[in-house]
């Protein structure tokens, strides 16, 4: 087992869209596989075709290609194991089922709903804590255990529907080895007699999942900590299959809790806690009702990846940020805790702010420019090279250097910093009633003058004139500081006032001020 090739799969079932709890287990299969130089599979289990939701699956490949979580071999670049949705592949599981079958290790089942619900009913009224079809309640069932081999034979001749149940055998301890809970010993009073085979000759996700981990040489199956209660019954069909000695390695990852800790954060939480659960937008094409994703919301992929990775693991240092690369070379399943992992959003918001701090100004500059052309019109973004009008190039990535310690995300470069492209029409109010008055009148008027003289237009020398000029009209610098960036950009708050007096430059900043002058009497 120590020499096997590691090969992983993430085999989401296409009933929506995929959830950021998917979204990590997906990202700790391909961290896995790429530290230990593996495959990564992307595979698709749409047994359960009464879910299916048109458009899931593509929403599942659009989302792991945009958080750059890319498969080596599955549903979208193929590969020797194809095809990867297990709806292609459906005629191969029943040969599986059969051998089950005829290894007496499952049995055919016959019950109609209705005599399945009345089985149920019995058991609720003899207070059986959990009723189920089971190796106590299948004795009075119709099955191929209960019926002759001549009756189960002209049942199935007749085309009478069945399905195929596992036989879970009775007073047995079922025992395997997790690699983030260790062992884990569960006793067969407690399990079911689930249904493998389905009457519309669909496999369930149970067998499906089992015979192509087996065919595909999974070495490893991650997955999250929901899966846990049904593998005893995946560990009892490696044996009954007689593969026991290539059965996959397991370990079941926490659970993703809302941030009260509450309970598990599901699909259903979504907008309504004020976050996003999904990756990228989703609509309902059966509602229309619509869900917000991370990519929308303005996240960058890298930080959302980030974020994920440290909700249930951590190098055990302090360390938060890390590259993809750093995020592969430390990874390992012995870290991931068992305990769930509370989503904080404000710790989302703070990742996407240190990617966003680190992310180079022409960047933000691209993606800027389409928010400043819906605001002020496309001719006005014309302009190339370093010309310090409202046009492209390093007027757009300067001001992006000035803003971005401000923001969280870029789609609020605009709210805090529309006066680089707008010249404010209305001023603080606030710091106009409490600053503005003839003697802060009569200095910005002077210090207007000094502007429009020979002055080389850095933040350094027009800091100094700035200072130069309030004390020789004896006023202090610290008592007009804020005033003055009002005058220039209607706001009491912003980026650091002399650099973005510089990169206005000289003609605007004076023009400001004399329109400030006028305005305010």
């Amino acid at each position: 087992m120590a020499d096997r090739p590691v090969r992983v799969r993430f085999a989401p079932s296409p009933t929506g869209p995929l959830h950021i709890g998917g979204v990590r287990t997906a990202l700790y299969n391909y961290l896995f596989a790429k530290k230990h130089n593996g495959t990564f599979i992307l595979r698709i289990e749409d047994t359960d075709q009464n879910r299916f939701v048109p458009g899931a699956e593509e929403y599942i490949a659009s989302a792991l290609e945009w958080l750059g979580i890319s498969a080596t071999e599955g549903v979208v670049n193929g590969g020797p194991h194809a095809p990867y949705r297990q709806s292609e592949r459906k005629l191969m599981y029943h040969e599986f089922a059969q051998r089950l079958v005829d290894s007496g290790n499952a049995y055919y089942a016959f019950d109609t709903t209705e005599e399945l619900e009345a089985m149920r009913k019995r058991l609720e009224a003899a207070k059986v804590a959990a009723p189920q079809y089971n190796a106590i309640s299948r004795s009075s069932m119709k099955n191929s255990l209960t019926l002759s081999e001549d009756e189960t034979k002209k049942k199935l001749e007749a085309g009478e529907p069945y399905v195929i149940r596992i036989k879970i055998p009775r007073n047995e301890e079922v025992r395997f080895h997790d690699i983030i809970r260790g062992w884990v010993v569960v006793h067969t009073s407690s399990l079911d007699d689930k249904v493998l085979f389905k009457s519309d000759g669909m496999p369930t996700y149970h067998l499906a999942n089992v015979v192509d981990d087996y065919l595909m040489n999974i070495s490893h199956v991650i997955r999250g900590e929901e899966w846990l209660p049904s593998a005893p019954l995946h560990v009892l069909l490696y044996r009954y299959l007689n593969w026991e000695s290539v059965m996959p390695q397991f370990a079941h990852l926490p659970l993703l809790l809302r941030p009260d800790g509450n309970g598990k954060l599901s699909k259903r939480d979504g907008d309504r806690l004020g976050f996003p659960v999904f990756p990228l937008d989703w609509q309902d094409p059966a509602t229309g009702e619509k869900s917000s994703g991370y990519r929308e919301r303005g996240y960058f992929p890298d930080a959302v990846v980030n974020l994920l990775a440290l909700l249930g693991w951590h190098p055990g240092n302090n360390q938060e940020l890390f590259t993809k690369e750093e995020l592969i070379e430390a990874f390992s399943l012995e870290k991931v805790n068992k305990s769930g992992a509370k989503f904080d959003p404000d710790k989302a918001k703070w990742f996407n702010q240190q990617y966003l701090r680190k992310a180079s100004n022409a960047d933000l500059a691209t993606m800027f420019e389409k928010e400043i052309s819906s605001h002020i019109g496309k001719d006005t973004l014309s302009l190339k090279g370093e010309s310090k009008e409202w046009g492209r190039g390093n007027y757009v990535e300067g001001v992006c250097h000035l803003i971005k310690e401000k923001a969280h995300f870029v789609n609020e470069f605009w709210s805090i910093g529309s006066f680089f492209f707008i010249a404010p029409d209305t001023y603080d109010e606030a710091v106009i009633q409490k600053r503005w008055n003839p003697t802060t009148k009569d200095f910005f008027g002077k210090l207007n003058s000094e502007l429009s003289g020979d002055i080389e237009f850095t933040h350094t020398n027009i800091e100094a004139l700035f200072k130069k000029t309030a004390e020789a009209n004896g006023v202090a610098p610290g008592s007009v500081m804020q005033l003055f960036r009002v005058l220039i950009t209607g706001m009491a708050a912003g980026p650091a006032l002399f650099e973005t007096i510089e990169l206005l430059g000289k003609d605007e900043v004076v023009k400001r001020i004399s329109t400030a002058l006028e305005k305010l009497k």
